[in-house]
């Protein structure tokens, strides 16, 4: 066995790792457990009182207005419900603007006159919180002398049990707002734009001839992917441990050149973990449909179903959650971190999405002849004009410093945003652009030459997942989001974006009619002026290609290739006018988001400066030292004895400890000398001189590490993190 003592105990430790025991026990059946710790509809309508029942259907499911005189009778019986799963305590949950999820637990318990304890918890307890509104990220919009917070119940997203080995908690999703009303969380929002896109949806349902449609809303599926390693090198390794990726490695002799990791038979070990999540996530009610090893060793993805996007918000942060927690459980590390490797590819997080309701379905089914389905096209077209004329604000959406190292490389997205509807839709669109479309291009069917295989159907057009925005039959991706981050977010913009172009399309329709167009006719001139307005963002071919990005800048496309390059299309005039606009962000809620943004950028590059400078100052320059000490005595003994001495190998150690020294001084002035006087100018040293200099000292240190012998290297290696699990 090779490696340093701390490397060789990691490595017995995973071979010893045995799985826990049996994940689903034999006589539990999966389907009887899904949502067996959720608060659901069934429970409701089971337990509470017909009338109240029926009002909490109302704002859940039809986005009626909330009735409050219902939350005293809700608040006993939720109760009563949690106390019966082992709860003995309550928590408003909410989502502040660091991606994660945050929770004040309190008891039930009160002690009443007799000294005995009384489980009480009253309808205003349920409804409203109040945690300390100045300790989070708010941009300005709270002061430490400011503290006053609420949270808000949440109807739409049910209540769930957290389970704990030291008793349960109910969890109730809560909105995050100031004193003054302005969100400080991402679910406030969200709802916001979810209920500003129904109403200008239903203006054009209601053109299409539905009197009385159901609320639309969106939905959204997440592709999570993330890293698995054990936790053993992961506590070896201070870079993963504070800053989530690796600052420092090697490149392994293999990575995933060979394309043997995608879809591959999942590892033992592996499965057992996943399928210990997804009966944790059964639970919680999180319908988890799909995993399977991603491209890169060590990589892997888990997809849930559609839901509507608030609750595939609060899903997902949960789902994180349960998956950082059950690795443990098992002896390894989740990781979320966009690029937790240097050479393979990093982690995403595809947001399928679509709209609909319960009385038209899916508003972005385009049935087998889409050109006969105006009704889909006009939506279609919508997502088009919106990608068009905000392509800089879906960018910003998903910027963030972590991201950066994912975005544009070959593995991802580039930051240039257009729209991929493949051959079947980009030939309708094209025959709306010139008078009107009347054929679709129909699926066909292969015959693979094996008597015994039978004969699949092929769809109409291919995928292409170069694009950051594709459709993809009944649905649109978009693959940009980055693994860490909250799919609100992306959710916000696109609710929004999308509110807007059919409030455009809506009125264009109205007006046509008004002046006396016929129906189809104002609905074909309306999709032709958008295609021919905003078809420059289509593209339907390669987007890794060096080629796309000439003609994306002569088509006019923002390429937004950075943070700092993105950040500020949250603060444009357009931009504030937009979500002011459909009331989703007043203009002081957008220079917050901007200024939290603009100080996560910062913090977590300094964050990764002080780990690089650290790492290579009492780790890495330690070990190099012994090793060039070791090839010197070497050197010298064999010329006391007269031998013949090749000194190649100390030349280059030393060579490269040079560079490391002079990576080590440059990187300690540029974190000394960071005086800007403004958070632009503070973020702009942070990505021109503090990355340069991390860079240049990450070089040098991986260059020893080819070089150094592997007993004396002090850190778990890439080829050890990544292949043995």
């Amino acid at each position: 066995m090779s490696g340093n003592k701390a490397r060789q105990e990691s490595i017995e430790t995973v071979r010893h790792y045995e799985a826990p025991a049996t994940i689903f026990p034999t006589e539990e059946n999966p389907g009887e457990i899904f949502g067996s710790n959720v608060f659901t509809k069934a429970v409701m309508q089971k337990r509470l009182p017909k009338p109240v029942f029926k009002s909490l259907m109302a704002t859940i499911e039809h986005s009626q207005t909330l009735d409050p005189t219902v939350a005293d009778v809700v608040a006993v019986v939720m109760k009563d419900w949690a106390m019966e799963k082992g709860a003995t305590h309550y928590a408003h949950v909410f989502y502040p603007l660091t991606h994660l999820t945050a929770e004040k637990h309190d008891s039930f318990f009160e002690p009443g006159s007799d000294g005995a304890a009384i489980a009480e918890f009253a309808g205003k307890t349920l409804i409203q919180g109040e945690p300390d509104a100045s300790s989070f990220p708010n941009g300005g919009l709270r002061a430490t002398f400011e503290a006053r917070g609420y949270t808000g119940w949440d109807v739409t997203s049910p209540a769930y049990i957290l389970e704990n080995p030291n008793g349960n908690t109910l969890c109730i999703p809560t909105v995050f707002i100031s004193m003054t009303g302005e969100a400080l969380d991402n679910k406030t929002p969200l709802l916001r734009s979810q209920q500003a896109m129904a109403k200008r949806a239903a203006r054009i349902l209601h053109l299409f001839g539905h009197e009385n449609p159901d609320a639309v809303v969106s939905f959204a599926g997440a592709e999570q992917e993330y890293f698995l390693i054990d936790r053993s090198f992961f506590l070896h390794r201070p870079d993963l441990l504070n800053s989530g990726r690796t600052l420092f490695g090697a490149r392994p002799p293999k990575g995933q050149e060979f394309d043997d990791h995608y879809f591959g038979a999942i590892p033992e070990r592996v499965l057992a973990y996943m399928m210990d999540c997804e009966r944790e996530l059964f639970k919680l009610g999180i319908p988890a449909k799909t995993r399977h090893n991603e491209v890169a060793p060590g990589q892997f993805e888990l997809a849930p179903m559609f839901e509507r996007s608030n609750v595939a918000a609060d899903h997902q942060q949960l789902l994180m959650t349960t998956l950082k927690k059950v690795a443990q459980k098992h002896g390894m590390e989740c990781l979320f971190h966009e690029k937790p490797f240097e050479g393979i590819n990093g982690s995403g997080k595809h947001v399928n999405f679509s709209v609909g309701n319960s009385t038209q379905g899916n508003l972005l089914l385009p049935g087998d002849t889409p050109h006969d389905n105006a009704q889909f096209l006009v939506f279609c077209a919508a997502v088009i004009r919106s990608v068009h004329k905000f392509g800089g604000l879906l960018r910003a959406s998903v910027a963030s410093a972590t991201n950066d190292h994912r975005l544009g490389a070959n593995e991802a997205p580039p930051a240039i945003i257009s729209v991929f509807l493949g051959d079947q839709l980009a030939d309708v669109f094209e025959q709306i652009a010139q008078g009107g479309a009347t054929s679709s291009k129909s699926k066909g069917h292969i015959e693979i030459g094996v008597d015994t295989l039978p004969v699949l159907p092929t769809d109409p057009g291919d995928r292409n997942r170069t694009s950051p925005f594709a459709f993809t039959g009944n649905r649109f991706e978009f693959r940009a989001p980055g693994s860490l981050q909250s799919i609100a977010g992306p959710m916000i913009t696109i609710n929004t974006i999308l509110a807007e172009a059919f409030d455009h399309i809506a009125t264009e329709l109205e007006s046509a009619i008004a002046g006396g167009a016929e129906f189809n006719a104002a609905v074909q001139s309306v999709l032709e002026t958008i295609i021919k307005d905003h078809g420059s963002a289509v593209f339907n071919k390669d987007n890794y290609a060096d080629e796309w990005q000439t003609e994306a800048a002569e088509r006019g496309l923002p390429n937004l290739k950075t943070t700092l390059d993105a950040l500020p299309e949250l603060i444009s005039e357009e931009s504030m006018e937009l979500f002011s606009h459909y009331g989703v962000f007043n203009h002081r809620e957008m220079h917050s988001r901007y200024e939290v943004a603009l100080e996560q950028y910062i913090l977590s590059i300094h964050v990764e400066a002080a780990l690089t400078l650290e790492i290579a100052n009492t780790i890495i320059l330690p070990a190099a030292l012994r090793y060039q000490t070791e090839l010197a005595q070497n050197i010298a003994s064999l010329s006391a004895i007269g031998q013949e001495v090749d000194s190649g190998t100390l030349d280059e150690v030393s060579g490269a400890l040079k560079a490391l020294r002079t990576g080590i001084t440059t990187l300690r002035s540029e974190i000394d000398h960071d005086d800007a006087d403004t958070e632009e100018k503070h973020a702009e040293h942070s990505q021109k001189g503090l990355l340069p200099a991390m860079a240049a000292v990450r070089a040098a240190a991986d260059s020893l590490e080819t070089l150094v012998a592997d007993d004396l290297w002090p850190l778990p290696t890439y080829q050890e993190m990544l292949f043995i699990l």
